[in-house]
């Protein structure tokens, strides 16, 4: 556990240490938010966070290397290499959708081209275990096409719940902590040595999301554009990919109070990558059949995401992120305790944190003024209005935005000129972080 620590350690230092850097290469490249109709920032903020985000989990992999019981794993080590280098191809494509807007069609063919390298790599599903000991097996093709499914689909899911300040990177944080103790729990109370690349990429994520998320919550200095969402997917649908399929029901009977699961380990390795990532896929489900029904583009932006729903019921920015946690939380290790504990206790738990998070979801808005609930500085939430179709849009669907060299060149400079926590001055001294936090309620 210690040596976990350690690699969770490294990637949110160096995360948060690179985002200094990745903030000033995005104002220098012109990869900065423009504000649109749709979005809920009321200033331009530069993008290219999942840079540093990539360089913490690279700095984790590489110091994993050299410590005692990590570095000796070496052969799980090439699957986390493997990780990483389609993590990178991916985080180039987003680093160049973030500065130019490549179009829908570029983009998923760099996504399709990183799960290609996934699984040439060998890392794909392969067969299923399944009740009574039998195995479900997979030729090639169904291999590789259900794992560029999961990935393609998670990549996109995160990208759909990246609209608040903090919220991708708290939601895609927590559920990699889930897949951590469920590797863990594998490795150490079952002696499932497979598990160990799903424990070392799920705490380097968990360790870069909290790293990030100093500069990302709100108010947000920097977002992590798709530079960041699609290394979030990718990295975290690929660990899930290591483990889910490489351990028969029998391995994960043996629970930490000593109890004998039923029937979760074999639903495990099916249920898993959809339990921990429940939040942005059930956003993702919604907004397909939402617009759909609507006779409109699966594509098209709106502003009826989950985040904008709890904006509209009266919940502030970071009240809103913070209840979206709780339920990636509640979900994502409610399963994976439920697989290593039994008892009624567990349930008992479980229904109590489900009953809390409904109350926080939809009592907590009716106990204050709505508007005592804004952030100070925070534009309030607009009623959900589809972007005008008569309108000129941009390639990300809000409001076409013309902006001449000299207009970029003065953006540059606004944003350039906003201080960075943690940056220090002429003196030596640190800087305080922009818009003080505020003083009401969360």
């Amino acid at each position: 556990m210690r040596e976990y620590l350690v690699v969770f350690l490294v990637a949110a230092i160096v995360t948060y240490l690179l985002t200094v850097v990745a903030r000033e290469i995005a104002v220098r490249t012109g990869a900065v938010a423009k504000v649109r109709d749709r979005d809920v920032h009321a200033q331009p903020i530069p993008y290219l966070g999942g840079l540093a985000m990539l360089g913490g989990l690279w700095a984790a992999y590489f110091v994993a290397r050299q410590l005692p019981f990590l570095g000796s794993q070496n052969p799980f080590f090439e699957d986390a290499l493997s990780v990483l280098v389609a993590g990178s191809l991916i985080c180039a494509v987003g680093v160049v959708d973030d500065i130019f807007d490549l179009d829908a069609l570029t983009k998923f063919g760099g996504q399709v081209l990183a799960v290609g390298f996934l699984v040439y790599s060998g890392i794909q599903f392969r067969y299923f275990y399944q009740a009574e000991g039998q195995v479900l097996t997979l030729d090639t093709a169904q291999g590789a096409l259900l794992t560029a499914l999961i990935v393609v689909t998670t990549v996109n899911a995160v990208n759909f719940i990246d609209g608040l300040d903090g919220l991708a990177a708290g939601v895609i944080g927590i559920s990699a902590s889930a897949l951590f103790l469920f590797c863990y729990s594998l490795t150490y109370l079952n002696d499932v040595t497979r598990a160990v690349t799903g424990a070392l990429l799920a705490a380097a994520l968990a360790g870069a999301c909290v790293g990030f998320l100093v500069h990302n919550f709100h108010p947000a200095r920097l977002f992590m554009g798709d530079s960041g969402s699609m290394l979030l997917g990718l990295v975290l649908s690929a660990s899930a990919i290591t483990v889910t399929t490489q351990f028969a029901p029998g391995d994960l009977t043996q629970g930490a109070d000593g109890a004998r699961s039923s029937l979760l380990p074999v639903l495990l390795p099916v249920a898993l990558p959809v339990t921990i990532l429940i939040v942005p896929l059930g956003d993702l489900v919604l907004a397909v059949v939402r617009r759909t029904r609507a006779g409109r583009s699966p594509f098209a932006p709106d502003k009826q995401h989950l985040h904008h729903r709890l904006l509209e019921i009266g919940h502030s920015h970071r009240r809103a992120v913070i209840i979206m946690w709780l339920w990636a939380g509640l979900i994502a290790f409610g399963v994976v305790i439920a697989s290593v504990f039994t008892g009624p206790v567990v349930w008992w738990v479980l229904g109590a944190g489900v009953a809390v998070t409904v109350a926080l979801t939809f009592a907590l808005p009716l106990v204050h003024n709505p508007s005592d609930l804004a952030d100070p500085g925070e534009q309030p939430a607009e009623p959900t209005d589809p972007t005008d179709p008569t309108e000129p849009t941009d390639p990300d669907g809000g409001p076409a935005v013309a902006v001449t060299p000299g207009e970029l060149a003065d953006l540059a400079d606004a944003v350039r000129s906003t201080p960075v926590a943690g940056a220090t001055g002429p003196t030596g001294s640190v800087l305080p972080a922009p818009d003080s936090e505020p003083s009401g309620t969360l």
